[in-house]
């Protein structure tokens, strides 16, 4: 029934939506055609007017679509920028564009704060990889091994560890520990191409992400070969031996960084397939190769149901006040760390 009340009241395309979306376009119109162009307009002048009338923020990460990524979002990155957005913006409303365990983390730190998500169903195969029963295990089995948790998992697994960190901040992380060995979890590709910079020893758990679990050396074999000369970026969620075979490896900022500071002429993203027509907007004299693989859960968030979500006020998203305050102090001291890394 409410699916039905949205789509009747679609907005429409008018030459005067035209008029007031054309600068937004003209930003966006190398990733977006005009006949999608035609169908996102209405939906994103209503966002933006929303979103003033209202007082809210929407945060996207850096794998949503480019007409949710550069035409709404207020504040976007990887997980480690929103979630420093999240503790920082004086918004009375959040609207995660991202998967469930951002909108979570946007929650701890702004636990005053309204938290919506425009699908519920948005999870994310990492978090779904471990509980925090699973977590208990393991810190009976090693009492003495600190526990770092990547942010891609529930408040549940945070509030039981003892910090967090993201894919750009997860050496540092590792190395602020003064003991020889670290258990990290949940993604076994990240710790073990984190073990492979440190002399710490990384205990690891079998998680991994569905979209970055996929990619093969042989991938970036066959990449190198159909495109000579293009530089290939790795996410360090992938199998450390694709990541041996790339250029460069790092979190969605760090390629995104790399591809805006070295300016190759050809780049391969090896990761979600929004990051490279989001980075390519703004670096138009880059060629990106499109190879990749999709993430389910991220493309389940759209310009209709960001729009739904405002309208309606759903759906929030709670964290037990209790399970919150524990996972907050694991994030905040993550936080900590990156700022004393950073020297400011």
């Amino acid at each position: 029934m409410f699916d039905t009340v949205v789509q009747s009241r679609k907005p429409e395309y008018t030459p005067a939506v035209a008029a007031a979306a054309a600068p937004l376009y003209d930003k966006v119109r190398r990733v977006v055609n005009a006949l999608d162009w035609a169908t996102y307009a209405p939906y994103i002048l209503e966002i933006n007017r929303l979103k003033k009338e209202k007082g809210a923020v929407i945060l996207a990460h850096n794998y949503m679509t480019p007409e949710i990524f550069h035409c709404v979002a207020d504040f976007f990155g990887d997980s480690l920028q929103l979630a420093q957005q999240a503790g920082k913006t004086d918004a009375k409303i959040i609207v995660q564009a991202g998967v469930h365990f951002m909108a979570e983390t946007s929650k701890i730190l702004s636990p005053k704060k309204t938290v919506l998500i425009p699908d519920l169903r948005a999870g994310c195969s990492l978090a779904a990889s471990i509980t925090a029963a699973d977590v208990r295990l393991l810190r009976e089995k090693y009492p003495d091994v600190p526990i770092v948790t990547y942010v891609n998992t529930s408040a549940e697994v945070k509030a039981e560890s003892d910090i967090c960190c993201t894919s750009s901040n997860a050496l540092a992380i590792v190395e602020s520990f003064a003991g020889d060995t670290v258990l990290m979890i949940p993604d076994q590709y990240l710790a073990r191409n984190i073990a492979r910079q440190t002399k710490k020893k990384i205990l690891t758990w079998q998680g991994s992400c569905e979209v970055h679990e996929r990619f093969t050396p042989e991938d970036i074999k066959k990449f190198r070969a159909a495109w000579p000369g293009a530089v290939v970026l790795a996410h360090p969620e992938c199998p450390p031996e694709v990541v041996a075979e790339a250029d460069f490896a790092g979190s969605t900022k760090a390629m995104s960084d790399y591809v805006r500071d070295r300016q190759p002429k050809k780049v391969v993203m090896v990761t979600e397939c929004s990051m490279s027509d989001n980075v390519s907007v703004n670096n138009p004299n880059v060629e990106f190769v499109r190879p990749c693989n999709l993430c389910p859960h991220m493309k389940r968030i759209t310009l209709q149901n960001i729009l739904s979500c405002l309208q309606t006020m759903t759906h929030e998203v709670t964290v037990d006040p209790v399970i919150a305050a524990r996972a907050r102090l694991a994030v905040e001291k993550m936080l900590a760390v990156n700022i004393q890394s950073r020297g400011v």
